[in-house]
C-alpha cells in the first residue's frame, strides 16, 4: 500500500514538473502527459511496471470527454450531421480499413492480423481532437464538425472489432457473423433505452437535484450519470464512451447543460491527463530504437495517406476542399482505441507482440505531432489547395504585444459587443476575452479581436496584453467570476483599474471589497437614464440634471436602493438576503419607541436606515436625530427584508 502510494506521488510530481515545463515553452499539455508517461513507464524510471493496470482509471476519462462531447452535439444536432457521421464517416472508416489491411497481406502478413492491422491504423484520437478543439474554441466551426462527425463514426466502428477479434482468432466466419448481427440487435436496444431514459427521466432528476441548491450533489449526480451510462453499454460490450456521449446528448437540448459541462470539466481534464500518461507509458524503446526508420517512415506514409482518404470521404458530401483537407490533417494521427484492439489482438494470438509494439509507437508519436497538427490545419489546407494563406480566421493570432492603453473586455456578449463598438467608433483599441466558441469564432471571422479562454485565468489575461492595458472590464454577471478576475489582475498588474458591470445593486458592496475601481449596476444606471428623460421633459436644466447624475453615482446610487415589496414581488432563496425592501411603519399609540428620538434608537445595530418620517400627512426631509417620535407618526425605513421584520418588531413591541 505504501509503495503504491509514492508511486502515484512520484507520477503526480513528474506530470506536474513536465506541464510546467512544455507551458513555459509554449508547449500543448498533450505533449507534456505523454512524456510523462514515458519517463514514468517500465523503460525507463518503472513508476509503474505494469501500466495496464491503470487503464481501466484512465478510461474514465474519456468517458467524461464524450460526456461533455454529448453536451455540445445534442440529438437535434446529431440528426442533422446525420450525412457527415453516416456518409464521411462510413466512407473514411471503409476506405481507411481496405487500404490499411491490403498493405499488410501484400507484405505476407496473414488476413486476420492484416484486416485488425487496417482498423486500428484507421481510428484517430477523439481525446486529443476534441480536447485540442475545445481549448482553441473551433469546436463548432464547419471543418471542425466534419472531424467530430468522423471520429463518432469511428467510435461506433470499434464494437465490432472487439467481438470480431476473438473469432478471427478462432477462424469461424459465421460465427463472427453471428456475433455481429447480435451486436447490432444489442447496441440498437441500449441506445433505444438511454434515449429513452435520457429525454424522460433525466430531467426530472436534475430539476428536483437543482431545487436542492446543493452544489455537491449536482456534481456527484452528474458524475454518477456519466459512469452508468458508460457502465451500461460497457456491461453489454459496447464501447464505455459511447454510452456516455448518448446521456450526454439528451441533456444537450436541457436548461442545466452549461452546468453540467462546468461540473465535470475538472474531473475530465484530470483524468485525460493520467489516460495520456498511461499511453505514454506504453511506448516501448527498444522497439522504437530497433525499427526507428520504419517507424518513422510509417508514421509520415500513414498521416499523408490518411489524409488524402478523409479529403476522398469528404467529396461525398461535397464539403468545401479547405474544410476537406483541414479535417484530414486533424485526423491522420492513430487513435487510442487502436491501442485497446492491438491488446486485445495480441491477447488472442491475431497479432504478435512485436506487431503490437509497433502500432503503438507509431500511435505514440503522431499523437505528439497532433497538437501542432491541429493548431496549423488551415494552413496546411490552404497550402494543398493554392488558396490566400496570409488569413487564418480559425488560428490566426492576435498580436496583442503591440497593444498600448487599450480596454481589456472580459465577456463579449451582447454588453461587451456594445462597448466593443464604441471604443471603436471613438478609435480606442480593445482586446475581448470570452468562453463562448462559437461567439469566438463568428467575432473572429468578422475581425474582432476575440481570445477564446477563461478571463479568470492569469495566462489569458496575459495573453490580452494586461501590463500596458488601460482598463479591464467586466460584463458578465456572475459575481464570484468577476472577483476571481479582479484578483488575477491586481495579482499581475496592481495599478491597473477594474470596470466590473453587474445587473443588480446587491453585489456593489461585494464587488467594491474586492478591489473593483467602479461598479455599474445595470438595473440603477438603467432608471437613473430614465430619470434624467423625466428630469429633462419636465424642464429640470441639464447642468443640473448631470449633477444629480454624478452626485448618485458617487454615492453608490444611494437614493436608489430599496423598493416598495408587493403581491408580485418574488422572494427566492438566493435573493431573500441580497434584496432591499422600503417599508413604511405606522406607530400606533401603544407602539414601544412613542417617546423616544431617532438618535436614542439604535438604527445602526439593527441594520437597516431611516429613509423619511410623515407627520399629520406632511413630509419630514432628512428628520434630525433628536426629532422625537409620536403616536401616528409615519416612519420609513430601508433594509434586508428580515431585518426590516426585526425592526418592525423591536419599534412597536419592543426588545
Amino acid at each position: 500500500m505504501g509503495t503504491s502510494f509514492l508511486n502515484i506521488v512520484l507520477l503526480m510530481f513528474i506530470s506536474v514538473c513536465a506541464v510546467a515545463l512544455f507551458k513555459r515553452v509554449h508547449l500543448p499539455p498533450i505533449l507534456a502527459y505523454l512524456f510523462a508517461g514515458v519517463l514514468a513507464g517500465p523503460q525507463i524510471l518503472s513508476v509503474f511496471a505494469h501500466p495496464e493496470e491503470m487503464h481501466l482509471l484512465a478510461e474514465v476519462g474519456i468517458v467524461f470527454l464524450l460526456f461533455s462531447l454529448g453536451l455540445e452535439f445534442s440529438l437535434p444536432k446529431l440528426l442533422a450531421m446525420r450525412s457527415l457521421v453516416f456518409g464521411v464517416g462510413l466512407g473514411q472508416m471503409v476506405l481507411t480499413t481496405a487500404v490499411f489491411t491490403c498493405v499488410p497481406y501484400f507484405l505476407g502478413i496473414g488476413l486476420s492480423a492484416s484486416i485488425i492491422i487496417g482498423g486500428t491504423l484507421a481510428l484517430s484520437s477523439t481525446a486529443i481532437v476534441i480536447k485540442q478543439a475545445t481549448e482553441m474554441g473551433i469546436l463548432n466551426n464547419r471543418r471542425t464538425q466534419l472531424a467530430v462527425s468522423i471520429l463518432l463514426f469511428q467510435d461506433l466502428a470499434v464494437v465490432p472489432f472487439l467481438i470480431a477479434i476473438p473469432l478471427l482468432a478462432q477462424q469461424g466466419e459465421v460465427s463472427i457473423a453471428m456475433a455481429l448481427g447480435g451486436a447490432l440487435l444489442k447496441g440498437l436496444f441500449v441506445i433505444a433505452f438511454l434515449m429513452s431514459v435520457g429525454k424522460w427521466l433525466l430531467p426530472w432528476v436534475f430539476r428536483e437535484i437543482a431545487r436542492t441548491r446543493t452544489d455537491e450533489l449536482f456534481v456527484l449526480t452528474t458524475i454518477l450519470i456519466a459512469l452508468l451510462a458508460g457502465g451500461l453499454t460497457y456491461y453489454f460490450g459496447l464501447s464505455m464512451a459511447l454510452g456516455a456521449f448518448l446521456a450526454g446528448m439528451m441533456l444537450g437540448e436541457s436548461q442545466y447543460k452549461y452546468q453540467l459541462e462546468a461540473d465535470i470539466r475538472p474531473f475530465r481534464d484530470i483524468l485525460m491527463g493520467l489516460f495520456f500518461v498511461t499511453v505514454g507509458m506504453q511506448l516501448e524503446l527498444t522497439v522504437l530504437m530497433n525499427s526507428l526508420f520504419e517507424i518513422v517512415f510509417g508514421v509520415f506514409a500513414l498521416m499523408i495517406v490518411k489524409v488524402i482518404l478523409v479529403r476522398a470521404a469528404s467529396v461525398l458530401v461535397k464539403t468545401d476542399a479547405v474544410d476537406g483537407w483541414s479535417a484530414g490533417v486533424k485526423l491522420c494521427q492513430i487513435g487510442e482505441f487502436s491501442f485497446v484492439i492491438a491488446a486485445l489482438a495480441t491477447t488472442h494470438g491475431v497479432l504478435t507482440s512485436e506487431q503490437s509494439s509497433l502500432i503503438v509507437c507509431m500511435g505514440v508519436i503522431s499523437m505528439a505531432l497532433t497538437p501542432w497538427l491541429m493548431n496549423n490545419s488551415v494552413l496546411i489546407a490552404k497550402r494543398i489547395v493554392n488558396k490566400d494563406t496570409l488569413v487564418d480566421e480559425e488560428n490566426h493570432p492576435l498580436h496583442t504585444e503591440l497593444l498600448r492603453n487599450h480596454v481589456i473586455i472580459c465577456g463579449f456578449g451582447r454588453v461587451g459587443q456594445s462597448v466593443a463598438r464604441m471604443l471603436k467608433m471613438e478609435g480606442i483599441n480593445f482586446v475581448a476575452i470570452d468562453m463562448d466558441p462559437v461567439r469566438v469564432h463568428e467575432s473572429r471571422n468578422a475581425g474582432e479581436p476575440v481570445i477564446f479562454g477563461d478571463a479568470s485565468q492569469k495566462d489569458i489575461l496575459q495573453s490580452a496584453n494586461l501590463k500596458t492595458a488601460k482598463l479591464v472590464l467586466v460584463t458578465f454577471d456572475q459575481v464570484d467570476k468577476a472577483k476571481q478576475v479582479i484578483t488575477q489582475a491586481r495579482s499581475l498588474v496592481d495599478t491597473i483599474d477594474v470596470m466590473v458591470r453587474t445587473k443588480r445593486d446587491y453585489q456593489l458592496e461585494s464587488l467594491y471589497t474586492a478591489g473593483a475601481n467602479q461598479v455599474v449596476p445595470e438595473l440603477q444606471e438603467g432608471s437613473l437614464m430614465l430619470v434624467s428623460q423625466v428630469l429633462h421633459y419636465a424642464g429640470v436644466p441639464m447642468s443640473r440634471i448631470l449633477k444629480r447624475v454624478r452626485a448618485e453615482r458617487k454615492g453608490r446610487y444611494d437614493h436608489m436602493h430599496g423598493f416598495y415589496p408587493g403581491e408580485t414581488t418574488e422572494i427566492t432563496y438566493g435573493t431573500e438576503d441580497k434584496l432591499e425592501f422600503i417599508h413604511a411603519i405606522v406607530l400606533s399609540e401603544h407602539a414601544s419607541c412613542i417617546g423616544k428620538s431617532l438618535k436614542q434608537i439604535d438604527f445602526e445595530r439593527m441594520r437597516v436606515s431611516v429613509k423619511g418620517l410623515r407627520r399629520d400627512g406632511n413630509e419630514i426631509k432628512d428628520p434630525d436625530s433628536d426629532a422625537v417620535l409620536k403616536a401616528h407618526d409615519v416612519l420609513v425605513i430601508a433594509g434586508k427584508p428580515r431585518r426590516v421584520e426585526r425592526a418592525e418588531r423591536r419599534l412597536l413591541e419592543g426588545s
